[in-house]
């Protein structure tokens, strides 16, 4: 098993940045492929980013493809989200979730395992 805990959330300006950070326990999360979903208010939850267990794969969702970025630190048992020009659009609850897999998959269904969310918040 493994537990998910995000930070870094909070109030920007549009074009600002915020990174994100997904923080796992557990000795195996290497073998975890870790995803960022979103949800605004009103919307059903999506796809952001992911990564793949060894990080050497990456995947994103158009709408932030070029403007965020997803990493992990294994040794740290952490994944993070870059967030640069950031948009009221991007206005969500962010949550990290994981699986045992190796491929990344966007549908939330196939996440075992979810942390509480963090708020992002864009002003125009």
């Amino acid at each position: 098993q493994v537990q998910l805990v995000e930070s870094g959330g909070g109030l920007v300006q549009a074009g600002d940045s915020l990174r994100l950070s997904c923080a796992a326990s557990g000795r195996t999360f290497s073998s975890y492929a870790v995803t960022w979903f979103r949800q605004a208010p009103g919307k059903e939850r999506e796809f952001v980013a992911g990564i793949t267990g060894s990080g050497g794969t990456t995947r994103y969702a158009d709408s932030v493809k070029g403007r965020f970025t997803i990493s992990r630190d294994n040794a740290k048992n952490t994944v993070y989200l870059q967030m640069n020009s950031l948009k009221p659009e991007d206005t969500a609850v962010y949550y990290c979730a994981a699986r045992v897999a190796y491929y990344i998959n966007s549908a939330e269904a196939t996440y075992n395992y979810w942390g509480q969310g963090t708020q992002v918040t864009v002003s125009s």
